[in-house]
C-alpha cells in the first residue's frame, strides 16, 4: 500500500502531475489536496482505469485527512512566478503555504518522503526541515528539493547542440534551483561544445524558466515540464523505496547531513555554512542512501560554484529564519 498526497493538486503543476502519478502501478491511494476545486479534479482522475483510488480534499479543515499516513507528500502548492516577479517576491507568498503544509505532514505523516517543488526551493526546503525539527521528527534522508527540471532542461538543450537523443543524455546539475545557483556540469558529458556554446547553454539552463514565463505572456510559468520532472522524481523515490534498487540515482537539493560521509567532500568544497546542496544521490528504502561524488569540474565550472555558494547561503538562511520567527 502506497499513499501519495499531492498538495496543490488543482493548480497548473498539480493537475498534470497528478495525472502522471495516476498511471503508476506502485501507487494505491492518490490523495489530492488544495484550497479549491480538488473534488472535481479527483472525480475526473478517478475515471482513469489504473490501480490507485483517488480522493479529493479541499480546504484547511480537510488537510489532516488528505495527508494522514502518507508515504510520499509532493508539494507543488503556491503561486507561479509572473513577469517582473523576483524569487524574493515569490518567497513572501509561498513560504507560509509550505510552512503550514509541512506542519501538517510533521504531525500526521512524519515518516513520509517529502518532495518539495514549491519555489523558491533553495528556501522552501530549509523551511520544511526546520518545521520537522521543531516537531522532533526530522530525518534529512526523507526531505528532497525537486530540482529535476534543471536536469530535464539540460538534457534537452545540450542534445539540441550536439545532436543526441535527450532521453539518453544525463547531464548532472548540482547546486541549487534558481538562477546562478544552478550548476550544470557539462564537462562531464561532452567535449563537443565550444567555450562560447558552454557559456550560452549554461545560462539557458540557469534561466530556462524565464523563457517559459515570457512565451506565456505572463499567463503562467513552467507547469507541464515541471509536472513531468516532479513526477519523474517522485516515481523514482517510490520505486527505490519499494525495491531497494541501488541503480536509481537523481540530483536533488538535500541536507548534506543525510549522508555525513558522502556529504563531507562537498562541505569541504562549499563550506560548512551551506548545509543544503543539490547533489547526485543514490535513492533507496530510506530515501537518501548515499550522496555520490560530484566528480571533476572544469575551471569555468569552478567559477560558477563561487557565485552559487554566495547566493545559496542567503537563500538557505532566509528559509530557516522564516520558521524561527514563526509560531507553529
Amino acid at each position: 500500500m502506497v499513499k501519495v498526497t499531492v498538495c496543490g493538486a488543482a493548480g497548473g503543476i498539480g493537475q498534470p502531475l497528478s495525472l502522471l502519478l495516476k498511471q503508476s502501478e506502485r501507487i494505491t491511494h492518490l490523495s489530492l489536496y488544495d484550497i479549491v476545486n480538488t473534488p472535481g479534479v479527483a472525480a475526473d482522475l478517478s475515471h482513469i482505469n489504473s490501480k490507485s483510488k483517488v480522493t479529493g480534499h479541499k480546504g484547511p479543515e480537510q488537510l489532516e485527512d488528505a495527508i494522514k499516513g502518507s508515504d510520499v507528500v509532493v508539494i507543488p502548492a503556491g503561486v507561479p512566478r509572473k513577469p517582473g516577479m523576483t524569487r524574493d517576491d515569490l518567497f513572501k507568498i509561498n513560504a507560509s503555504i509550505v510552512r503550514d503544509l509541512a506542519t501538517a505532514a510533521a504531525k500526521h505523516a512524519p515518516k513520509a518522503f517529502m518532495c518539495i517543488i514549491s519555489n523558491p526551493v533553495n528556501s522552501t526546503v530549509p523551511i520544511v526541515a526546520e518545521v520537522f525539527k521543531k516537531h522532533g521528527v526530522y530525518d534529512p534522508r526523507r526531505i528532497f528539493g525537486v530540482t529535476t527540471l534543471d536536469l530535464v532542461r539540460a538534457s534537452t538543450f545540450v542534445s539540441e547542440l550536439i545532436g543526441t537523443n535527450p532521453a539518453d543524455l544525463k547531464v548532472p546539475v548540482v547546486g541549487g534551483h534558481s538562477g546562478v545557483t544552478i550548476l550544470p556540469l557539462l564537462s562531464q558529458v561532452t567535449n563537443k561544445l565550444s567555450q562560447d556554446q558552454i557559456e550560452k547553454v549554461t545560462h539557458r539552463i540557469q534561466f530556462g524558466g524565464d523563457e517559459v514565463v515570457k512565451a506565456k505572456d505572463g499567463a503562467g510559468s513552467a507547469t507541464l515540464s515541471m509536472a513531468y520532472a516532479g513526477a519523474r522524481f517522485a516515481l523514482n523515490v517510490i520505486e527505490a523505496a519499494a525495491t531497494g534498487d541501488a541503480t536509481i540515482t537523481e540530483c536533488t537539493f538535500v541536507d548534506l547531513a543525510a549522508d555525513a560521509q558522502g556529504g563531507a567532500p562537498i562541505r569541504q568544497l562549499v563550506g560548512n555554512d551551506v548545509p543544503f546542496f543539490s547533489v547526485p544521490v543514490q535513492l533507496g528504502r530510506n530515501g537518501v542512501e548515499k550522496i555520490l561524488p560530484l566528480g571533476s569540474v572544469s575551471a569555468f565550472e569552478k567559477k560558477l560554484f563561487e557565485a552559487a555558494v554566495k547566493e545559496l547561503k542567503g537563500n538557505i538562511a532566509k528559509g530557516a529564519s522564516f520558521v524561527t520567527n514563526s509560531k507553529l
